[in-house]
């Protein structure tokens, strides 16, 4: 086995030798040669075998200058980044985006105005109209801090490329510093063209400060890690609270139109609605917002209009509102009761956080339109209709807005209002959706079976599990709390969780990324964590009425998700540790101590770095290994795409005769993994001819520009030139564009010999690809140690390899025959 501290000392002299000049090389002795080849691995160098010594009976390893293999070329030369999907579309195409909003984005903060003045007042009764104008201005100063101010204006620029939501942010912030958990970055996922990387400049000594200080923190990273977890959570926590708010809100109407109606009566309606609901999600995102996107405009149009009759006909005054003074005189003639009631103010800014989760459905022009234009003058003008309702209507509080509609217009309000409290529920929904395929991507989550449910946008998505899971707790939720003042505490919960954590993680985004001045960033976080703490303290007072529920409900998901990380991390580890020694591979010889026959065999496993121990497994399992064996890695990367011209990443792990390599299949957390098993091996195997036609181009001008190497080395280096400005560019090697024509000559500087060796590996793998492809997958499980403390036990053995158990397998998407797949278990004692 390679030892723990090999690498360390690999990267050691890799970081010396990337110092010094590219013409320069050092050689090594035999005892150091494991450390090299694992150091190999990662991408940064490449080895190579000097033939002539060898053949002497002496073999010295030659590091030549930094590796850059085809496909790392390729990503540094591709023009600009990933673009969102909606970014070129006419205005005609835009028009739509912003009506499609309507119904995918602002559902949810589009139906407060159902329960917002419900809950305030029953908290804190009405004593006057000078508590009516103080409920109004707290409403309204709300709604124009938290949706406009901060997530409309700022929050909505922290995307990660069009991507929204915690996660979102977390990967964002993932590119700039290393700040991740699992250990599997490789240096040469920064130059994906997709990365966008912004290096902080010399003077800006507090960005690299902070970024120093993440990245050798490991206490910093865990405490990062928690609050993306719990803003996840209270995420989940929102696709349970929301439909049983808005569906029990909006039914809860029938007691203004219908007299003898029961409260039970009302709860199996909702019940019947919440049930219509999940089960018209999976036709999709563009569709459903098609088709409701008429009816919020209608909702919308009705608030507006039912608010500018109201203050023609009670009392126009109310818009006296505007001046913060009344918030003051509320607390003044209210105290303790005035604070209980934020819980229910804050009602009027859900929907806030959903706006930026679902932001990968439309692009943040078409959501800022949208809202400054249309959602907003609605809302306040119904809020602002509400309280000139209230002001000669004291006794009409629990039910102000089905009490405030004019009594011609009652029936018709009623049914829109029940459209749109089951898309303000759907739109909860396709964030969480988002949200969860965000974490399982970036390995917070266990692997769960998704549907894209568009061809065009893959950020429309459906996950059948969650979807039907998030049903069940919501009826639980509605059949046995169905008080909406505790309905209502337990939303306020759950929105201001997700909230704080968003706060918390655009302060970083400022700090690290976006180099804002000092003020300006605590300013912004002292501002909104300051307000967002003191609801968060009002909805905590009352917790105990049974809200608590919610709270219970988010640190379930808090803990499956931090299971299946901690378990997820604590397997690679122990794998990096009893990864196979290139010594071992040596000793074995190029038929690796058994037959080579004929074909591909295509090892799966989760390591980037070395020859992954359950190798061993199959060599000394199977009676034959194939003639060609690639260790194929499927990784997600901190990036929403990742272009297919930068998909796969390949390396050789042995000398040439050996016939092994590496493959790293990268994916963005937003990619769609269509393809099937045959896509799939056509992609790699093509690839891997372009990998080899550019290595032997590199040969090609090492052997031209050193006579002293050998021809046939059993790794070639390549010469390039590091700019002052740290771009990298290649020595007279075209790049892989040139390449794309397999009849394309190869360069008259090319060898004949190089030639000819080319050619032979490309016959190679021509004769194993006609041979047949197989799957070899190993699947690598952990068991606590017997003298490891019970806890540790309790986790490892019991929750994660719950989880483990019942998620979905990686390689189910490819849909590999059982014929071409052979399984071997492993389990690692840790």
């Amino acid at each position: 086995m390679a030892e723990e501290g090999g690498s360390d000392r690999g990267e050691i002299n890799g970081g010396l030798a990337s110092m010094d000049s590219v013409e320069s090389r050092w050689v090594f002795q035999d005892e150091d040669e494991s450390e090299i080849e694992d150091d190999d691995a990662d991408g940064h160098f490449q080895t190579t075998l000097d033939s002539e010594d060898e053949d002497n009976g002496e073999q010295r390893l030659i590091r030549t200058g930094p590796r850059i293999d085809s496909f790392d070329v390729e990503a540094l030369e591709v023009p600009g980044a990933q673009r969102n999907d909606y970014e070129e579309f006419s205005g005609v195409r835009r028009i739509i985006l912003a009506f499609q909003t309507l119904g995918v984005v602002f559902g949810d903060v589009g139906t407060s105005p159902l329960y917002t003045f419900s809950v305030m007042f029953r908290k804190a009764p009405i004593n006057g109209n000078e508590d009516i104008l103080g409920a109004l201005s707290l409403v309204l100063y709300t709604l124009i801090l938290i949706p406009l101010v901060k997530y409309v204006l700022v929050v909505l620029w922290a995307n990660d490329d069009g991507e929204g939501g915690t996660f979102a942010l977390y990967s964002l912030i993932c590119r700039h510093a290393k700040v991740s958990l699992l250990p599997n970055q490789l240096p040469s996922d920064a130059r994906i063209s997709s990365f966008r990387l912004k290096v902080p400049s010399p003077e800006l000594e507090r960005s690299l400060k902070i970024k120093e200080r993440l990245e050798t923190s490991l206490t910093l990273k865990k405490i990062l890690l928690v609050l993306v977890l719990a803003g996840t959570a209270m995420v989940i926590a929102n696709g349970v609270v929301t439909p049983a708010m808005s569906v029990l809100s909006s039914v809860g109407g029938l007691k203004v139109g219908v007299d003898p109606i029961e409260k039970d009566e009302v709860v199996m309606i909702s019940v019947a609605c919440l049930i219509i609901l999940f089960s018209v999600q999976k036709y999709g995102t563009s569709k459903v917002g098609l088709a409701v996107g008429p009816a919020l405009l209608i909702w919308f149009c009705s608030l507006a209009g039912i608010g500018i009759y109201n203050l023609v006909k009670y009392d126009g005054s109310v818009l006296r509102a505007f001046n913060p003074i009344h918030i003051y005189y509320f607390f003044k003639r209210n105290s303790s009761k005035a604070w209980y009631s934020l819980g229910g103010c804050l009602l009027c800014a859900t929907g806030s956080e959903a706006m930026f989760a679902d932001l990968c459905y439309f692009s943040v022009q078409s959501v800022q339109l949208t809202f400054v234009f249309l959602v907003l003058p609605c809302l306040l003008l119904g809020y602002l209709g509400q309280a000139a309702y209230l002001m000669e209507n004291h006794g009409d509080a629990d039910q102000v807005f089905f009490s405030s509609v004019p009594s011609g217009a009652f029936w018709p309000v009623f049914i829109i209002a029940i459209v749109a409290a089951l898309i303000a529920s759907r739109t909860t929904t396709t964030a969480t959706f988002s949200c969860i395929k965000q974490s399982t991507a970036l390995g917070c989550f266990p692997r769960l079976k998704i549907i894209h449910t568009s061809r065009k946008f893959m950020g429309q998505i459906y996950i059948p599990v969650i979807n039907w899971f998030l049903l069940a707790v919501s009826l639980v939720f509605v059949c046995s709390i169905s008080n909406i003042d505790e309905i209502g505490n337990a939303y306020g919960i759950a929105e201001l969780g997700v909230m704080m954590m968003t706060t918390v993680l655009v302060t970083l985004v400022m700090l690290l990324i976006w180099q804002l001045h000092i003020i300006i960033v605590l300013s912004f976080g002292i501002v909104f964590l300051g307000i967002e703490l003191i609801f968060f303290s009002s909805v905590l007072g009352s917790v105990a009425d049974g809200s608590w529920i919610i709270l219970v409900f988010a640190f379930i998901m808090f803990f499956i998700m931090f299971v299946w990380n901690y378990g997820s991390k604590l397997k690679y580890e122990t794998e990096v540790k009893q990864k196979l020694s290139m010594d071992l591979m040596r000793e074995l010889g190029c038929n690796l101590g058994t037959i080579r026959a004929p074909g591909i065999g295509l090892v799966y496993n989760e390591l980037v770095k070395g020859i992954p121990g359950i190798f061993g497994h199959f060599l000394t399992t199977l009676p034959a290994i194939h003639s060609m064996i690639i260790f194929v890695s499927i990784k997600y990367v901190p990036l929403p795409v990742v272009s297919q011209s930068e998909r796969f990443l390949f390396r050789r792990v042995c000398p040439r005769s050996y016939h092994i390599f590496r493959c790293i299949a990268r994916y963005g957390y937003k990619d769609v993994r269509k393809e099937n098993h045959q896509t799939f091996e056509q992609l790699l195997i093509e690839s891997l001819e372009k990998f080899i036609r550019r290595e032997a181009q590199e040969r090609s001008l090492e052997s031209d520009g050193d006579n002293d190497t050998d021809s046939e080395d059993e790794y070639s280096g390549s010469r390039v030139l590091i700019a002052p400005n740290g771009s990298v560019y290649s020595l007279g090697v075209p790049l892989l564009a040139d390449f794309t024509d397999a009849n394309t000559p190869t360069m008259e500087a090319s060898t004949s010999d190089a030639e000819q060796s080319f050619e032979r590996e490309l016959s190679f793998i021509h004769k194993a690809k006609e041979s047949g492809v197989v799957y070899l997958l190993g699947h690598g499980d952990i068991r606590a140690r017997k003298d490891s403390w019970f806890i540790k036990k309790l986790v490892i053995n019991y929750f994660y390899a719950f989880l483990r158990k019942n998620c979905r397998r990686g390689i189910t998407t490819l849909s590999v025959p059982h014929s071409h797949l052979i399984q071997v278990g492993m389990t690692y004692m840790v």
